[in-house]
């Protein structure tokens, strides 16, 4: 077995009587209770070494979080499993995340300015008529952008290692490191790898919704969505259709919770669809998304098959000692949208630049207290987004006729603009008083009719 080590520890500065699994609850369905607790001035600087972090997980969450700890000078180490993931994702990213990330338009397979709704009786409403000339929705894979972000961590100085972590060492003593169990995958010791340790001083936890650092730290459960996805190589012809066009369809058929999607990729299609509620059925409402748009993908072959569970709220706990779990492992998928890829990228660079502050560049040891300040930010900055998809997606995606309604609201150019300024720059965009007064007419009227076709339709079910 190999092992890296690292000096000892000298003077920690006691967050608690000692860090434990159980020390810190904290949800984003309560706003997180402020108390502030500052490393850099009272504890110790670290002897002859820099602070030392590990990242589990090498997605979105972990490559910006490894990059900003890298670029600090803080000794850095990124495990990941899977160095050529494909997780099954719809790949849509904001335009922000473009300029926020500095991502190169090479990785970009398609941008996205027009997108359909179609609703439960396959009618459709067009989206995006008022993106400025410079604006789009892109679309990614998801091995192109995670490889890319990994790599970049690694240039700025990151430790990239292929890896299975298997379980971690909690300190008994407050001076204590952390020490990470994991099995090696360095092409010398063949495909059953090698069993090897690694100490450090705090933990990242960007390992996705089966989190094992989350189990690690006792962060309590959550539901999840699974979603399921085949990648579908059609005729050129049938691609021209989906050039700049992403498609989501709702109804029952599609799924009883979220909704199926056709979005375009470099040279082929991703159709997938998830669901919540209804994990056994998953493949019959992969079967229904396909024949919705069955003309559009006709003469199509599947050339791959990708499953994998999608929280759907936080996790109970997402901070524990100097443990913090960032993207899907903290449950940061939003209702409504599904959406993942910004929110994991910005919670792994949050979290490290918590870390950074805390330890003045990796000069001095963090705790607990420094790692919640990216809560702190994180949940000021985002809890009300998530709460308002969550409304959403109760509202309208509980039955057929409402979903008939919000296909319908879709339609109303004010509500394109707020949704995709939103989207786009995530930030608040700033309402026209008379317009939503407008839109929450419409919206009571949109519902009262959705109301009035279910009970019609329970008539006819009798």
């Amino acid at each position: 077995m190999s092992s890296i080590a690292f000096k000892p520890f000298h003077g920690l500065r006691r967050s608690s009587a000692v860090p434990s699994p159980t020390s810190t609850t904290t949800t984003l369905s309560k706003p997180a209770v402020k108390f502030h607790v500052s490393a850099a001035k009272t504890s110790p600087k670290l002897s002859n070494r820099n602070l030392r972090v590990a990242i589990i997980g090498g997605g979105p969450a972990g490559g910006s979080a490894a990059e900003t700890l890298a670029k600090a000078g803080i000794e850095t180490f990124l495990i990941e499993r899977k160095l050529d993931n494909c997780k099954p994702c719809g790949g849509a990213i904001p335009l922000c995340m473009v300029g926020e990330f500095d991502l190169p338009l090479d990785i970009i397979d398609r941008r996205v300015t027009k997108m359909k709704m179609i609703s439960p009786s396959n009618i459709a409403v067009d989206i995006g008529q008022t993106l400025k000339p410079h604006e789009y929705i892109g679309m990614v894979r998801r091995e192109v952008l995670d490889a890319y972000l990994r790599d970049r961590a690694k240039e700025s100085g990151a430790n990239v290692i292929n890896g299975l972590f298997l379980k971690m060492d909690m300190p008994k003593h407050w001076d204590e490191p952390y020490v990470l169990h994991y099995t090696e995958y360095d092409g010398k010791k063949g495909a059953m790898g090698a069993k090897a340790t690694l100490e450090v001083d705090a933990v990242i936890g960007a390992d996705g919704a089966n989190s094992r650092v989350a189990k690690a730290i006792n962060a309590g459960d959550y539901d999840y969505a699974i979603a399921f996805q085949e990648r579908i190589k059609i005729p050129d012809d049938k691609m021209v259709y989906y050039e700049n066009l992403a498609e989501m369809y709702v109804g029952d058929d599609v799924s009883p919770d979220f909704y199926g999607w056709v979005f375009p990729k470099c040279d082929h299609v991703a159709v997938g669809t998830g669901t919540v509620t209804h994990k056994n059925d998953i493949k019959k409402f992969q079967l229904a998304t396909r024949n919705r748009a069955k003309d559009k993908i006709l003469g199509g072959k599947i050339i791959r098959v990708e499953a994998h569970p999608i929280p759907e709220h936080p996790r109970p706990r997402r901070l524990s000692g100097r443990v913090a779990l960032v993207g899907d492992a903290a449950g940061y998928v939003t209702k409504c949208s599904g959406e993942g890829i910004y929110f994991a990228a910005k919670s792994g660079r949050m979290c490290a630049e918590a870390i950074v502050e805390g330890s003045q560049n990796g000069k001095k040891m963090v705790d607990e207290g420094d790692l919640r300040k990216y809560l702190e930010k994180w949940d000021k900055k985002y809890w009300p987004t998530y709460k308002v998809l969550d409304v959403l997606q109760k509202v309208f995606y509980r039955s057929n006729p409402a979903r008939e309604a919000f296909v319908e609201m879709c339609a109303d150019e004010y509500v394109q603009k707020m949704t995709f300024d939103s989207y786009l720059y995530k930030t608040v965009a700033p309402g026209n008083p008379l317009e939503d007064l407008k839109l929450a007419v419409n919206t009571i009227g949109s519902l009262v009719r959705a109301n009035a076709l279910r009970k019609e339709m329970e008539k006819l079910n009798v």
